[in-house]
């Protein structure tokens, strides 16, 4: 037996003695609104209690059989694996049932333990961290898949701590409880969002989401490269289409509506009530929006105005998404000849479809507009970017996508010739430097979102003095786990409080003003 296997069949039989000795039936869900290291009691949100529910009928289902499952699958699929790697390098080996049944059993079944023996979200996160190298034996992009399933059902720690005050930030009408978000690219097609939003992230951010389905690039697409803290990645907009992703969003503003309805009272925010219609809403969900890749470049725009008839009512901010390098031809899409009028088109069905929920429904919703960029642009290219961007009346900008361009230790690289975008730490001051440049042009005018290299509570500091009211990660949280997300919120309020600032919207651009300051 490998150590993985050891590791594996460890969890496995503590969670069938646990389930032995503790009665976890559906009545047996009791939430506790007590928090006694973080603060006053406070209402789990919706989400929360929509996860935790998912958590506990896995985990009933599937722990009780674990053992017998487990344990000849994985052996298995890490033999193949073994096989499949001297082959090509990152491959898939790892068979899709033993992982999705063995991590899930082990990690669902230690969960439920917690979730009755102990509120303590530390806890939780602690267990994840542990189970968060299981992973690595499988593939990139298997454990991707893995990862967002397990999601799916609601295999997560649940953050019941509140934020601290410092971290919150308003912005288009939008409340965040925290500025970290998860950028695109993780949860594709709407299918663990809801699990992320209970980790304690701001707001998740969905997608790439394309009109028609279609299945990306081909296979293998994603390679890391650990040693840098870094992928590649040339998925290439694999997407099941707007129709699965729209479904799930609906389905989950109803179920987050009726659970709200379950509740005396909504959640105290700061010593305030929050109104129901934001509580129901939970954390902001943005919906990224890219084009089909046989869409001819002429007719792009018809693809991000669908996006915005079929996703726009459900959606708390959409992304136009322009410059991914998976994608032959989208980063044109960027200059001058092309970004101003697609920006239209875009903003133009955005504003008739406000007109026609309101029609219908009698409620506002005009959801804000965000313009995603690449961190390879020149400056010229940056100057006619903002200027088309802010002419056309863009709500925001998120800087930036991955780089096609790559750094000599990353060229050095088993993998560092693999085409596609890279992402991680070797991202992290080029893309703060476009951000910086951004937000000179626009003067601090319209919210900017930091993305690329994020790794620490630090780097989303950095990201915020340099302009960025909200900051997103990706890869640092594909490896480090859900851990990851605290630690940086704690990290990131420590930063402001040793600066001096009582909050983030403090510290916005503060690289820009004369002392920092």
């Amino acid at each position: 037996m490998t150590p993985a296997e050891v590791g594996y069949v460890a969890v496995v039989l503590f969670c069938k003695k646990v389930l032995a000795t503790k009665k976890f039936s559906s009545n047996h869900l009791q939430i506790k609104t007590q928090s006694p290291s973080h603060g006053p009691p406070r209402m789990m949100s919706p989400t929360a209690v929509l996860a935790r529910r998912g958590a506990r009928a896995l985990a009933a289902g599937l722990t009780q059989r674990a053992s017998a499952r487990v344990v000849a699958p994985f052996r298995r699929g890490l033999a193949s694996q073994a096989a499949d790697a001297n082959a090509t390098n990152q491959s898939s080996g790892l068979p899709r049932f033993a992982a999705l049944i063995g991590t899930a059993a082990a990690s669902a079944g230690a969960y439920a333990f917690l979730l009755d023996d102990t509120q303590s979200s530390a806890a939780q996160f602690k267990l994840f961290e542990y189970l968060a190298p299981t992973m690595r034996v499988m593939d990139p992009e298997t454990a991707h898949n893995v990862g967002i399933e397990l999601l799916a059902k609601g295999v997560a720690p649940m953050e019941t701590r509140p934020d601290h005050p410092s971290l919150a930030v308003d912005a288009w009408g939008l409340r965040f409880t925290n500025p970290l978000g998860l950028a695109a690219g993780f949860d594709k097609d709407a299918k663990a969002f809801p699990a992320l939003e209970s980790m304690g992230f701001g707001f998740v951010e969905i997608g790439s989401v394309t009109p028609k389905p279609q299945p990306g690039n081909p296979k293998p697409r994603v390679f890391r490269l650990r040693e840098h803290g870094a992928v590649i990645n040339r998925y290439g907009f694999n997407s099941e289409g707007h129709g699965p992703a729209r479904t799930r969003l609906e389905a989950y503003r109803a179920n987050v509506r009726a659970t709200q309805a379950e509740f005396d009272t909504t959640p105290v925010v700061d010593g305030e009530r929050v109104p129901s219609r934001l509580a129901m809403r939970g954390a902001p969900v943005g919906v990224n929006l890219g084009k089909n890749k046989l869409t001819p470049e002429a007719a792009a725009a018809d693809d991000y105005v669908l996006g915005v008839q079929s996703m726009g009512h459900t959606a708390d901010y959409i992304v136009v998404n322009i410059s991914s390098p998976n994608t032959p031809g989208l980063r044109n899409l960027q200059s001058k000849a092309h970004l101003k009028g697609l920006l239209g088109k875009v903003l133009k069905s955005r504003d008739d479809l406000a007109v026609k929920l309101k029609k219908e429904s009698g409620h506002s919703h005009k959801p804000p507009v965000l313009l995603k960029i690449a961190p390879d642009l020149t400056d010229s290219d940056i100057k006619d970017v903002v200027h088309a961007a802010t002419s056309c009346g863009v709500d925001g900008i998120i800087v930036s996508n991955t780089t096609i361009a790559r750094p000599d230790e990353i060229k050095s690289h088993v993998s560092g010739g693999e085409a596609g975008g890279l992402s991680g730490k070797p991202l992290l001051d080029k893309s703060t430097a476009v951000l910086s440049r951004v937000y000179a042009l626009t003067g601090g005018k319209i919210p900017l979102v930091g993305c690329g290299g994020v790794a620490s509570g630090r780097d989303a500091y950095a990201k915020i003095r340099a302009g960025a009211s909200l900051v997103q990660m990706y890869t640092a949280f594909a490896y480090a786990g859900p851990a990851l997300v605290p630690e940086m919120k704690e990290e990131l309020a420590r930063c402001l409080r040793e600066d001096g600032y009582g909050s983030v919207r403090d510290a916005i651009g503060a690289d820009h003003r004369k002392g920092g300051r």
